[in-house]
């Protein structure tokens, strides 16, 4: 039987208290992690960026306990390094040509294919993992949930500014990400088959030395029985990271339910989800998104009551019906874009933005 357990991680900024900018912390923050949270934590390309990810978790609820204890930890450690912690998907007016590069054979190999492509790739991520039974069937299902990437990663919206500039958008990360290849939404594949023989040919032509350069909105995963979201900005909140989580996941267990009842839902062409990616990008959940069957625009929060509709059957045999319902709250509150915003229009003052993020991330722990 499936379990669609649960992998989270989140990537977050790691900031000066006094200058709010981004400040490297020459990995020393890592290696103290490595001390109480092992594999845990680990060093990015850029040395201001720090990543936490879970352990295997069975549900939501434990998703939660891990996402919380590992933001606590790594709040704690920052402070012991007179650093601040920021969850946002770019920092309001940190320069990347001014970042340092963590030291590693890997990012060297990154950076002498790719220069500044990713040298300015200083964006900060959500990535969360769903367990799947074996690749055929994360394939099956990627191939589905395809459609309903933009409808959550508008949802996830948090980086209106970049490089000191509001840049008009909900999400200006994956703007910045979409500079490097093998981004966005995936292709349809017709089975497990289909898609190795692609990795392979990439594989053999030295694009690529293995499947973790694929970085997909959606993957599924090279070396686990996962499929991996890669899409959203890291969003302020644990309530949010949890809600994201928890719709995910939900998404991915009515799929197999449909499968397993031999019913399919409809996959659309790339070209047109990337029409609704846009949107979602640009105006968040402000967004009117395409519904390709009424061929018609639909406001964005029709499609959320439309969504929570379509998963309504497997939330409560996941456990999960409060974490996906902070959908509601998202809707009312706005998401972190909407609130970056709302603090710049306020005060004028992109440092003021940071202090406001900085104290978001801190939410829901005690």
């Amino acid at each position: 039987m499936t379990t669609f357990t649960l992998g989270i991680e989140e990537e977050f900024q790691t900031i000066d208290p006094v200058t709010r900018n981004l400040r490297s912390h020459m990995s020393k923050l890592v290696e103290d992690g490595r001390i109480t949270l092992n594999e845990r934590v680990k060093a990015e390309m850029h040395q201001a960026v720090v990543e936490v990810g879970t352990n295997i978790c069975y549900n939501i609820r434990e998703a939660r306990e891990e996402v919380t204890y590992l933001r606590k930890m790594i709040l704690d450690l920052a402070a012991k390094q007179n650093l601040q912690v920021a969850a946002a998907g770019t920092h309001p007016f940190a320069d990347w040509v001014e970042q340092l590069i963590t030291p590693d054979p890997r990012y060297d190999e990154i950076i002498d294919e790719m220069r500044d492509v990713a040298r300015g790739n200083l964006i900060f991520g959500l990535h969360v993992h769903v367990g799947i039974e074996d690749r055929n069937q994360g394939i099956a299902i990627m191939n589905a949930v395809r459609y309903f990437l933009p409808h959550i990663y508008a949802l996830s919206t948090n980086s209106p500014f970049w490089c000191g500039r509001n840049t008009g958008f909900k999400s200006y990360r994956s703007k910045v990400f979409d500079k490097f290849p093998r981004t966005g939404i995936p292709d349809f594949f017709s089975s497990a088959a289909e898609y190795d023989e692609y990795v392979n040919l990439l594989i053999k032509t030295k694009c690529i030395d293995n499947g973790k350069k694929i970085w997909w909105d959606i993957r599924v995963h090279p070396f686990f029985n996962t499929i991996e979201f890669r899409m959203c900005d890291v969003p302020m909140r644990i309530d949010e990271t949890i809600c994201l989580a928890a719709i995910m996941q939900a998404l991915v267990a009515k799929i197999h339910k449909l499968h397993r009842m031999n019913l399919s839902f409809r996959p659309y062409h790339r070209m047109l989800i990337n029409e609704n990616k846009w949107r979602a990008a640009r105006y968040g959940i402000h967004a009117k998104l395409i519904d390709f069957g009424k061929q018609e625009e639909v406001e964005y929060r029709l499609l959320v009551t439309e969504l929570l509709e379509f998963i309504d059957d497997v939330i409560d045999d996941l456990g999960s019906r409060n974490e996906v319902e902070y959908i509601h709250k998202i809707m009312e509150m706005g998401t972190g874009a909407d609130r970056q915003l709302a603090v710049f229009e306020k005060t004028n003052d992109l440092s003021a933005v940071v202090d406001y993020i900085v104290s978001e991330t801190k939410i829901g722990i005690a």
